[in-house]
């Protein structure tokens, strides 16, 4: 979670790649007790147990990557922040394990470069963009409308890297296992590039792109914790606690998700009186021609704050506020970025001290500005019937922590650790590969057809990884 930030800073460097082996080979060791333990806040809590399904196709394309008849992409989803945890155990622990088994020879090590948010080491700290560095991450500027910097990084790592890329195709996380975020054109975009490279260099393999699921589950939910939650959530609110009769086993998910509701509702109250009041922005009530339930009324009064809250931000950095909510939230992002990491300013020792004081005015400005878009960027996947239609342990859970990092934003500087709710436990599915290069000959009759062919690849991506939810 970025941390609110009070001074202006110089230009934000790009971090390059420079893999380590032995970096990998101590983060492989230490990876049990990360996956067990919190150690800081960017780290997970508590997955006792991965279960990996059609390992067996990755194991195979490691092969024939390493055997230089293929390069490959893999969209992994990336719900939670503790995801690439489990995407280390799979090449580190499961490819490993499926090639002996199957007698497939691969070289160490099973990895791959990675792209990442460039804003994860400015909250997580500097020794964090040293660590992806040398894992062979490569840092992305979410917001540019192309980061030509990590674009040209990645190409090239795809056309002559020793190993494969991995990226997230929906380009943050969600919070919900079970609702694949709408899937951005870049990954598609990218393997379209990788064929294109590859022509060019005279290379003759193959692309594909292998979609990769990710879904959490608690084998043994404790809905005690559960009800704490709710009860701390409640009382931070101003609401009076309802935990009477949780422990009723036949009712529990009825009676939680009733308290979520009465949560949200209430919520949506208190953030609509504060828009309407502080930022003299007008909300209408929703209105229906047909009779609709409580949850669609409370979706609909969700899509207009969210809606009002991002253009609170746009407003300041004087953005339009075309496109889908993700492309809104990147543009706010970049823009605040430019605000507080000043492309015109190489050394702050350079500046005098009215500017480096009017710097800072403008960047504590910006930074509160981006608080706006951060509370649209969590709720963003947030519908009326994700619970309703299937009221389980994990979607309450799931709910329940996207309204606590809310209100720990609006309570707080940086959000505390998020509760333990219980052992989960992951299941990472390989999906069939998709060939990128079957689709070149249409790629690159002309414009439109290169546009149309990325859109096709994008949603059958998209689709892909929507079967993969159980």
């Amino acid at each position: 979670m970025p941390i609110s930030t009070t001074r202006v800073h110089a230009k934000l460097k790009f971090i390059p790649q420079t893999f380590n082996p032995l970096v990998l080979q101590l983060v492989h060791w230490s990876l049990p007790v990360a996956l067990r333990v919190r150690l800081q806040r960017w780290l997970p809590a508590g997955i006792e147990r991965i279960e990996v399904t059609n390992v067996e196709t990755l194991a195979d394309l490691y092969r024939q990557f390493q055997a230089g008849k293929i390069r490959f992409l893999m969209a992994f989803r990336h719900c939670e922040v503790d995801d690439p945890l489990c995407g280390l155990y799979l090449l580190s622990r499961a490819v490993p394990q499926v090639a002996r088994q199957k007698g497939i020879s691969l070289q160490e090590p099973i990895h791959a470069h990675f792209m990442y948010d460039r804003g994860m080491p400015l909250w997580g700290g500097k020794w964090l963009g040293w660590l992806f560095s040398h894992l062979g991450g490569i840092p992305i500027r979410r917001g540019r409308r192309l980061d030509r910097t990590a674009m040209d990084a990645a190409r090239e790592l795809l056309v002559h890297g020793k190993l494969p890329l991995v990226v997230a195709p929906e380009g943050a996380t969600n919070g919900h296992s079970e609702i694949v975020s709408p899937i951005e054109p870049g990954t598609a975009q990218l393997g379209f590039w990788c064929v294109e490279d590859l022509h060019k260099a005279d290379h003759s393999e193959e692309v594909f792109i292998v979609p990769i699921g990710i879904q959490y589950r608690y084998p043994k939910p404790d809905w005690l914790k559960l009800n704490r939650l709710l009860s701390q959530m409640e009382a931070d609110s101003g609401l009076r606690s309802q935990q009477l009769g949780l422990l009723v086993n036949h009712n529990r998910e009825m009676i939680c998700y009733q308290r979520l509701l009465r949560l949200g509702e209430h919520l949506l109250l208190e953030m609509e009186q504060f828009y309407r009041r502080f930022y003299h922005q007008n909300i209408p009530e929703p209105t229906f021609s047909d009779p609709v339930s409580r949850e669609q009324i409370l979706e609909s009064r969700l899509k207009t704050l969210l809606d009002v809250a991002l253009q609170v931000a746009e407003q300041y950095f004087n953005l339009s506020s075309q496109g889908n909510v993700i492309e809104r939230c990147r543009r706010v992002e970049e823009a605040g970025w430019n605000y507080i990491y000043r492309d015109d300013i190489s050394d702050l020792r350079t500046l005098s001290p009215l500017q480096k004081g009017l710097g800072d005015w403008v960047a504590q400005e910006a930074d509160l500005r981006m608080h706006h878009m951060r509370l649209v960027e969590s709720f963003v996947a947030v519908t009326g019937d994700y619970i309703r239609e299937k009221p389980s342990f994990e979607r309450l859970a799931e709910t329940a922590l996207i309204i606590f990092d809310l209100l720990s934003r609006i309570k707080e500087k940086k959000i505390p650790r998020r509760p333990r709710l219980g052992w989960r436990q992951a299941t990472v599915t390989v999906g069939e590969p998709i060939s990128v290069s079957d689709r070149w000959s249409t790629y690159q009759q002309n414009r439109q057809a290169a546009r149309r062919t990325v859109a096709e690849l994008t949603r059958d991506l998209q689709t892909a990884l929507e079967k993969m939810i159980s």
